[in-house]
């Protein structure tokens, strides 16, 4: 899944990611509406871990879809 189908299917996406991220709150996900680089920043808040370890989770649960 492509960057440009993230966002075209971000919606439907949502219900995944807040079973992955629960401590995500569905405002920010409407606020991030699929920007990788944003969505990497609440996840590295939210989660108290690195950069590198936000992209590469986000990373590995694309490619799960």
């Amino acid at each position: 899944m492509n960057q440009d189908q993230i966002v075209g299917q971000w919606k439907q996406l949502k219900g995944k990611i807040k079973q992955k991220w629960a401590r995500m709150t569905d405002d920010e996900l409407d606020l991030i509406k699929g920007k990788q680089e944003e969505f990497a920043g609440r996840v590295q808040e939210r989660y108290g871990i690195s950069k590198e370890q936000a992209h590469k989770d986000i990373d590995d649960f694309i490619e799960s879809l």
